[in-house]
């Protein structure tokens, strides 16, 4: 049987909700953030060395990344929906946005994270400096980037119900987080799209199932 070890607050919410839509048998092991630093607990490591979530181990051993463990389970659970599309065009669509998801769209999204958490943290004598060196470096590059990535997905938003065709595929499994994320931190108001897509991921029944079974989640 197959055991997701689901983190509160990570990315493997997601994986959690593509099982509960593919009716996949599982087992479910749940840990809780240091209240702290907000770290995954050392118990993970025991897992995957990496120590971080998801992890999905299977018959043969321990799976970490959400790509990999979309990919996975899709391979060998999905019969209609999640699939990856047959028609050309479609799946290479399916392709971009499954790695556009973390391979574009998240590592700004998480650059301005952590430079305003540096903000706050820093020393009382070099707040300023550190504030002024951080809105730089965001105005600069993190910012002008994210800005243009979600312009592109609110576009393609504007005119599909999926991200590769008429049904959802990995790749909506894959850009489910940062773009839920990102509303639920006040982060979408100019992009009503993408707001009503989050939406509509999180009224699906299989998605609600996931909550109950995963615990208390601040992006939902």
């Amino acid at each position: 049987m197959l055991t997701l070890h689901h983190l509160n607050n990570s990315r493997s919410q997601r994986i959690l909700w593509l099982l509960e839509e593919l009716g996949v048998e599982y087992h479910l092991e749940i840990y809780q953030r240091d209240s702290q630093t907000n770290l995954a607990p050392p118990e993970l490591r025991a897992v995957h060395p990496l120590g971080r979530s998801p992890v999905l181990t299977t018959d043969h051993g321990a799976l970490a990344e959400s790509g990999a463990i979309v990919e996975y389970i899709i391979s060998r659970y999905a019969t209609t929906d999640f699939v990856k599309p047959d028609d050309e065009q479609l799946y290479q669509q399916y392709l971009f946005w499954l790695h556009f998801a973390e391979g574009s769209l998240m590592p700004p999204m998480v650059a301005r994270l952590v430079l305003s958490k540096a903000k706050e943290k820093a020393p009382f004598l070099i707040k300023p400096i550190a504030g002024k060196f951080a809105d730089a470096i965001v105005h600069a590059y993190y910012g002008p980037n994210l800005e243009r990535s979600l312009r592109y997905v609110e576009s393609y938003l504007s005119s599909h119900d999926w991200f590769a065709g008429p049904r959802p595929t990995g790749a909506d499994v894959q850009m489910l987080f940062p773009l839920e994320t990102l509303v639920a931190r006040g982060g979408a108001k100019n992009y009503p799209a993408i707001t009503k897509w989050v939406k509509y991921v999180h009224d699906r029944p299989a998605y609600q199932r996931a909550l109950e079974k995963g615990g208390k989640y601040d992006y939902a």
